[in-house]
């Protein structure tokens, strides 16, 4: 971003390429004002820390609320829930090319727009404060472009990973990037453990960001070209099933990769189970797919090269389990 002093004229982003004069000074820090869009719990903590640093925040845009739990009442997201509880000024807009809901934004007279864990965005809604938009991504861009970031890093068998703040543009992950710090990821990670914190490691860049774009001292930078690009697509049920032809480390990364949720899933016996939790044994030589149990301690399940120990796993229609809970009542094989 250009040099200025207070007072003058700067360059701000048009989009992540191209920028424009703001025919305004900049803005003290806490006089900035900002619209926070997030739905997840990953977006409260963002949230959370810009209103720890007494940020202006003039609006926080949330998914509707949706139907939870066994009596379907409407509920709203992490987001909305923490936004109430500290009286910002909430939109639940349904669509978001609304001339109601642009209206409302434009009313907001935001500099600057924050977007973390949220959907896509049209131009005319990213494009509309003087400074821009920027979004907080999981992953070190541009690798794991995608929805999944966190689940893909660790389902590839990756040992590093981090967080990404980068002006958004057209094409989705692609923007002039920020700042970017790195996570190892750890053999024992799943997405649950690293989820936790890459959010709290991403809150704290997400207010990085902010006073650096006040700052006026970096210029954002265009994403490297990569030849050996990773994507991180959105999950499906399908995308979670277990393939006992991959070999043994590829299933207990891929089980990592998706634990808690939403969950790798095999069938046995007729029976759908998801696993949780995976030991592998390389050198063990049994028949893909083929299962061995003593009904009592283990359950081990052959793969392509080797085998893995099923550590934890869930019936269809029972609760999470042990395998030794799951095997005093129940049986994988006759």
């Amino acid at each position: 971003m250009a040099q200025a002093r207070r007072g003058e004229f700067i360059l701000q982003p048009l989009s992540t390429t191209n920028y424009k004069l703001a025919l305004q000074p900049m803005k003290e820090l806490k006089d900035l004002r900002i619209v926070f869009m997030g739905t997840p719990e990953f977006a409260v903590a963002a949230l959370e820390a810009l209103v720890k640093e007494e940020l202006n925040i003039v609006g926080v845009i949330t998914a509707p609320d949706k139907p939870k739990g066994r009596g379907r009442q409407l509920a709203g997201s992490p987001v909305k829930e923490f936004a109430v509880k500290h009286n910002l000024n909430v939109l639940q807009p349904t669509n978001l090319k609304s001339e109601e809901f642009i209206q409302e934004l434009k009313n907001l007279e935001a500099d600057l727009q924050i977007v973390v864990a949220f959907r896509m965005l049209p131009e005319m809604v990213w494009n509309m404060p003087p400074i821009g938009t920027f979004n907080l991504h999981a992953s070190l861009l541009p690798q794991y472009r995608g929805a999944a970031p966190i689940n893909w890093a660790i389902i590839n068998g990756e040992t590093e990973t981090g967080v990404t703040t980068f002006f958004l543009q057209h094409e989705i992950d692609t923007g002039n990037i920020l700042l970017q710090e790195k996570e190892p990821i750890y053999a024992n990670d799943n997405v649950g453990s690293l989820y936790e914190r890459l959010m709290q490691k991403g809150a704290e860049l997400v207010v990085k960001t902010v006073r650096l774009i006040q700052s006026e001292k970096k210029e954002p930078k265009p994403q490297a070209e990569v030849s050996d690009m990773k994507f991180a697509p959105k999950l499906f049920k399908e995308t979670c099933e277990i393939n006992w032809g991959w070999s043994a480390t590829t299933i207990h990364n891929f089980v990592r990769g998706l634990s808690p949720y939403p969950a790798a899933w095999s069938v046995f016996n007729e029976v759908q189970f998801k696993v949780f939790e995976t030991e592998v044994e390389p050198d063990k030589k049994m028949e893909p797919g083929q299962p061995e149990s003593d009904n009592k301690t283990f359950i081990r399940i052959g793969c392509g090269k080797g085998a893995v120990l099923i550590k934890e796993l869930q019936m269809e229609g029972k609760k999470r389990m042990f395998t030794e809970d799951f095997l005093k009542g129940n049986k994988l094989v006759n």
